[in-house]
């Protein structure tokens, strides 16, 4: 039998949007795909002994899966019954936060490079950050003092859906 999972309360996926970034991955492939072209199309090798044009073809083809792999990234933030999952889906492991460990939600507005140091999963002065793009989140302070900022952009909505579960899973009574 299978078991049922909780329902969803609070859904969202970000991008990472910014264009530098992307501009700057893309340098890698590129300059790799032109040496190939260089070496299979016109005949001109590469260093001296020549690299041979299956490696060129295969790192070419790798770099540009990474690539791929790089710029499809999201922050993807889930609210369940219980618990709040952030994680950058294709890069970086689930973080969970159970609901019952959330002290306090409030809408922030942040700078990302000043406070986190960037985007991402960063780790700052304020605590660690999950931030796709944009300068609005939801800082919790967890139970044990830490600090938790999950960029996003609907963050009153977002905060206001943490606190109405977070006090409805704390009245639920506790197992002994």
């Amino acid at each position: 039998m299978k078991e049922e999972r909780p329902a969803v309360l609070f859904h969202e996926v970000q991008p990472l949007r910014q264009w530098h970034s992307r501009v700057v991955l893309a340098v890698p492939p590129s300059a790799l795909l032109f040496i190939a072209m260089r070496q299979i199309a016109f005949h001109r090798p590469w260093a001296h002994p020549p690299v041979s044009n299956g490696d060129l073809i295969f790192l070419s083809i790798l770099l540009v899966a990474v690539y791929i792999r790089l710029i499809t990234v999201r922050l993807v933030t889930d609210l369940r019954a219980a618990e709040l999952r952030i994680g950058l889906r294709g890069l970086w492991r689930l973080r969970r936060v159970p609901l019952a460990t959330i002290h306090c939600a409030r809408a922030v507005r942040y700078d990302p490079v000043s406070d986190y140091g960037g985007y991402g999963v960063r780790s700052g002065a304020h605590g660690i950050g999950f931030i796709a793009y944009g300068n609005r989140g939801v800082q919790l302070e967890l139970i044990d003092g830490s600090h938790l900022l999950v960029g996003s952009q609907r963050p009153d909505e977002l905060a206001a859906i943490i606190l109405q579960s977070r006090d409805a899973v704390s009245s639920y009574p506790r197992k002994a």
